[in-house]
């Protein structure tokens, strides 16, 4: 077990966390996010972002501060949470971002390491290799093995009470990315962020970023705090930290203030679009468009970037009540309605549900069925799972409402879509208390049909008969050839 983590909430796969900072004396609650600091760039000072936004820790980079003698000079007199002025925890980065660019640097991964610690970094990194997507497997898994070389590296160097991270990495190659997480939680290191998946936002491939996201997972144990470098935008918070991701880092609050472009959780809006501000953060209450538009460029600058921190945080609370509550797929069934390719990441995330439905609570509160993807969901994967368990007489009527023909049979149970059947005697259990709308879909009752069929197929001697009302002719298809099959709306 890591100690440094704790898990004390869960929903589908995501929860809400504690990682404790023992250099920083903090405990940073999670899902978390890191505002990223450029040493040379003050967009929001770190001050500000612990007072007023509530900033826990923040992430800063340490080569860029190795490699600028004057703010190195101050990092190594004063400290880094001196010359950030940042009371909370705060963790750096090594470099690695710029071995992508330019393909090298001038500090090996032991020398990174002391130097995080000379700084006073309470959660370091080693020099890891972020290898691109799509690249040829040979250079994945080359680079892969350097990565985890220095991962054992890291392990050899005196850190003190200073945490250390273990990027997983392994491009878009789900084995790779398995394989590394797996080596990565078997090192005595901290924190693990999945590496490298920046390309695939910046390209909206939120799908693919949630493949590389639960491959990592799968290899990587429970007790493993997970850290999705460069998440950016809030959009897609939600649907990452149900596949289980930790903390967030994000430069967008800033990158994006400095273009003029304004953060919505449904979206980027830029602020010469705008006609009015849809917020009620203390930026939109206090300006109009036109204020902010009229504002010099270093105030405007300032004044969005505080806008986009607000909603960024903002929806970080939304996360972690909607995991408390239970209901953290339908806050990421709200966002995969903003952008179709987010659409495309929600489908991707229902592909893991089996994967999903190992931490996700046995009963919450109510579930909502609100579009074709609820059918897809762990909750009713769990139900089809528990039919295989559940007692079957040698003649039983499956039907939708009652019906006057359940004394022709041993037994009468209930099949509502999606889940499909159960004995009435479940009806007011978690989740056969769904919320389910009366033009119920295709893919609820395809899920149902299936459900009749998985409950036949492990009683194959039970006579089973199925009381419908109208299903299409597909769907019936769907259920096993034993079930005898009877329309009610025409009785």
């Amino acid at each position: 077990m890591r100690e440094c983590f704790e898990v004390r909430d869960t929903d589908a796969a995501g929860r809400i966390g504690e990682l404790t900072v023992p250099r920083a004396d903090v405990t940073v609650e999670t899902p978390a996010l890191l505002p990223v600091i450029n040493p040379n760039l003050d967009t929001i000072a770190p001050r500000r972002l612990a007072t007023e936004f509530g900033a826990e820790i923040l992430i800063t980079n340490s080569y860029i501060i190795h490699e600028t003698e004057d703010v190195r000079e101050r990092a190594l007199e004063d400290g880094l949470h001196d010359l950030l002025e940042f009371p909370g925890a705060i963790m750096t980065d090594s470099g690695s971002f710029q071995l992508s660019e330019y393909g090298d640097i001038g500090v090996t991964t032991e020398e990174i390491l002391e130097f995080q610690r000379e700084i006073g970094s309470d959660i370091a990194t080693p020099v890891d290799i972020p290898t691109p997507p799509d690249v040829d497997r040979e250079r994945a898994e080359t680079e892969l093995e350097t990565t985890q070389e220095r991962l054992e590296l890291a392990e050899g160097v005196e850190t003190g009470d200073m945490l250390v991270s273990a990027p997983v990495q392994g491009s878009t190659y789900p084995d790779l990315r398995e394989a590394a997480g797996r080596h990565a939680d078997s090192t005595s290191l901290d924190v693990f962020p999945v590496g490298a998946v920046v390309p695939l936002m910046n390209d909206y491939r939120y799908d693919d970023m949630i493949d590389v996201v639960a491959a990592a997972k799968r290899g990587l144990g429970a007790d493993a705090p997970v850290h999705l470098f460069g998440a950016g935008h809030p959009m897609m918070f939600a649907l990452a930290a149900a596949m289980g991701c930790d903390l967030f880092d994000s430069a967008a609050y800033a990158l994006y203030a400095r273009d003029d472009r304004y953060l919505t959780v449904r979206g980027t809006r830029h602020l010469d679009d705008l006609d009015y501000l849809p917020c009620s953060c203390p930026v939109c209450t206090e300006h109009s468009p036109d204020d902010l538009r009229a504002l010099p460029d270093d105030e405007r600058e300032s004044e969005l970037g505080a806008h986009n921190l607000h909603v960024t945080f903002e929806e970080i609370r939304r996360i972690k009540q909607a995991i408390r509550a239970g209901n953290l797929l339908e806050l990421v069934e709200q966002r995969a309605r903003a952008h179709p390719t987010m659409l495309d990441g929600y489908r991707t995330l229902l592909d893991h549900a089996a994967q999903l439905e190992r931490s996700d609570p046995v009963s919450k509160g109510s579930f909502f069925y609100t579009s074709a993807e609820s059918a897809r969901r762990p909750e009713v994967l769990r139900h089809h799972r528990r039919l295989e368990r559940l007692a079957v007489p040698d003649s039983l009527l499956v039907t939708e409402g009652s019906s006057p023909r359940g004394d022709e049979f041993d037994d009468s149970w209930r099949v509502e879509p999606p889940f499909g059947p159960f004995p009435r005697s479940l009806s007011k259990s978690y989740p056969l208390t769904a919320e389910v709308p009366d033009r119920t879909d295709r893919a609820a009752l395809e899920a149902a049909a299936d459900g009749v069929a998985r409950l036949a197929a492990a009683n194959p001697d039970a006579d089973i008969t199925l009381g419908h009302r109208g299903w299409p002719d597909g769907v019936l298809e769907r259920v096993a050839d034993a079930v005898d099959v009877v329309d009610l709306s025409r009785e």
